[in-house]
């Protein structure tokens, strides 16, 4: 019984702590890129507004603006750094990711156009080694072509604000810029990259991206957050699928167990069984007495596995923390990690697939010790007693 409440409780600990980690990142994702995005060829749309007007209209989105995005190279005294420069409305910006939210210094709204304000990622600042309101050279790659050759464009921004997400993609490579700016930068005129949306159930973005692409010009096609972040949700679900069959081992182990005890008991009863069969009793009704012996473990020992589980899953932050202070170490080192704390997420589907798939383990351990009772012969089994 404790060895399948053990199995049970690991399986849906560790497939909870997984949840919650998938759950903080796609979180910490989404809180600096946008839900949706519809994409210009050649990273240039000139009507926007037609474009914009058309993507509010669907009944899913909730909000929409739009952004020009381009690379460039930040220098502030003698350090230099590669970033990835996305110009934006900051009042638009607002309602569609959770950027104002994560500004540790200065604010989102200090970014005014005409004014060449730039707000960094935390680890880019600390790159650079620049505070706010001191200014950096943002270099374009597009350049002016001169007697010289050609010439990259510089332009002097001012540093209004530092933003930390706890990504380090983000963190040490965005830097956010008024969108006026940044089509002045990167010579665009009224023209921008693309348009980016919150829907109303990111859930449903790959299906609300497909229905959309159907209505859009075929010069643009509708980018959702799960495709551009593709590879990493697959190692993930990659990930969680391994450790379920991994772990799952630890409930076969547990009814290897059952099978072991049941067949001592059916050793230890032959003349029992003998007995019970001169008595009238029939192979099937002993073969039930040796299953319901099984399952009433397999239950016993899943139902405790499953209770102890939830329970440990649902006050992890509790738990975790505790053990901590008590061994005087840290799992998640802040230097390390980007997560300091172990997250969990409890599914309920997840909780009755573990539990029926221990019930199910321990019903098939049980079949052939009980088959092998259901054989015994009573003139054998009781010719020396």
């Amino acid at each position: 019984m404790l060895g399948m409440a053990l199995g049970v409780m690991a399986l849906i600990v560790v497939l909870s702590v997984m949840n919650g980690f998938q759950k903080e990142i796609r979180e910490r994702m989404l809180g600096a890129s946008p839900h949706l995005e519809v994409v210009a060829d050649g990273g240039r749309m000139n009507d926007s507004q037609a474009v914009l007007a058309q993507v509010l209209a669907y009944p899913q989105v909730l909000a929409a603006a739009p952004y020009v995005a381009g690379q460039g190279m930040l220098s502030f005294g003698q350090s230099v750094q590669g970033v990835m420069v996305r110009g934006i409305h900051p009042e638009l910006e607002i309602a569609i990711t959770d950027l104002p939210n994560k500004i540790k210094a200065g604010t989102l709204s200090d970014l005014k156009s005409g004014e060449f304000g730039i707000v960094l990622g935390s680890d880019l600042a600390r790159a650079l080694g620049v505070r706010v309101d001191e200014k950096v050279m943002l270099i374009a790659p597009q350049g002016s072509i001169t007697p010289a050759g050609m010439v990259p464009r510089l332009k002097q921004f001012r540093v209004v604000g530092i933003f930390e997400i706890g990504m380090a993609p983000y963190d040490n490579s965005l830097a956010l810029i008024h969108i006026h700016d940044a089509q002045k930068l990167f010579q665009l005129g009224d023209a921008v990259t693309g348009i980016s949306t919150k829907l109303r159930d990111i859930d449903q973005a790959p299906k609300i991206a497909r229905e959309l692409q159907r209505q859009l010009p075929p010069d643009l096609y509708a980018n959702d957050w799960t495709h551009q972040n593709s590879n990493y949700f697959r190692a993930v679900q990659m990930e969680k699928k391994m450790m379920f069959i991994i772990l799952s081992l630890i409930v076969a182990v547990a009814a290897f167990n059952i099978v072991s005890t049941l067949v001592m008991a059916v050793t230890d009863k032959q003349a029992d069984i003998a007995i019970l069969r001169t008595l009238g009793a029939t192979p099937a009704s002993i073969m039930k007495i040796f299953m319901v012996q099984g399952v009433v473990i397999g239950l016993i020992g899943t139902f405790v596995g499953a209770f102890s589980g939830v329970l440990l899953a649902l006050n992890l932050d509790v738990v975790v923390p505790f053990i901590e202070h008590l061994f005087g170490v840290q799992f998640l080192a802040k230097d390390i990690y980007f997560i300091t704390e172990l997250p969990s997420d409890l599914h309920l589907d997840e909780v009755l697939l573990v539990t029926g798939l221990s019930f199910v383990i321990s019903l098939l351990a049980t079949l052939y010790p009980s088959y092998r009772a259901s054989k015994t012969q009573p003139a054998e089994a009781l010719r020396y007693e």
